[in-house]
């Protein structure tokens, strides 16, 4: 029997009296990459964060290959090792090189020696076309090179599944495409993901699955076909006339 990925059961966050989620259910199978939409203020980078728990969720648990990472007796820190996440902001450290960034978790939390680290980052690099700017500061590079980086760096931890918030949403236009390139060829190679996105087109072509949230729910959660051709909820409806 296989154990899922990421499963969420009845999972609720407050800030205040503000409900962020209510009564979230998901389940997130090895290998499938979900993508999570809907509008603003809607709960998708609450859930997302409430995956790796950099959010406590108030309410509810969210198990993490078979073990309910949510139990206050789990070493979270050991998991979130396998589970790399990129944010809007590249978060990269300003006074290191790029190899350094990448380098340093694997070496500080995993004891990997620096010739193993090293190798597997120099290999990244090569994958996203970097390679050249491994010795660069984070101030040389453009926004898409630094979200490239950020996104090599969580992988240079050899995780399990992906999580990506908005990871797009800070840059200019012209360098969207190189970083949703990077994340395809993820999504290709079967990187378990889940992808908080605007891009409509990236959730239509790469996800195996979309869910559509609003007001801290799941409204919708279909293939990308039915969602898009022909979705079932009428604010779903309603939000992609809006968006397409």
């Amino acid at each position: 029997m296989n154990i899922p990925m990421i499963q969420t059961v009845s999972l609720g966050k407050k800030f205040g009296h503000l409900v962020a989620l209510n009564g979230i259910d998901l389940t997130i199978e090895s290998g499938e990459v979900v993508g999570i939409i809907g509008p603003s203020g809607s709960g998708k980078s609450t859930l997302l964060r409430c995956l790796n728990l950099l959010e406590v969720p108030t309410s509810g648990k969210v198990v993490f290959e078979g073990c309910d990472i949510t139990d206050k007796k789990v070493d979270i820190n050991r998991h979130r090792q396998r589970m790399g996440m990129v944010f809007q902001q590249f978060n990269l450290f300003n006074h290191l090189d790029v190899l350094e960034n990448m380098v340093l978790a694997p070496m500080m939390t995993k004891h990997e020696s620096r010739s193993e680290a090293t190798a597997r980052a120099m290999s990244l690099l090569e994958r996203v076309g970097l390679a050249d700017r491994a010795k660069a500061m984070p101030r040389q590079l453009s926004g898409g090179q630094k979200q490239r980086i950020a996104i090599v760096r969580a992988l240079n931890m050899q995780p399990d599944v992906m999580l990506f918030d908005e990871p797009t949403s800070a840059l200019d236009p012209e360098m969207v495409g190189e970083v949703l390139d990077v994340m395809r060829s993820l999504a290709n190679g079967g990187m378990t993901m889940a992808v908080v996105t605007h891009e409509m087109n990236f959730a239509k072509e790469a996800c195996s699955r979309v869910i559509f949230m609003d007001g801290g729910q799941i409204i919708e959660d279909a293939t990308p076909k039915e969602l898009f051709e022909s979705p079932k909820n009428e604010r779903t409806k309603s939000f992609l006339s809006k968006v397409l």
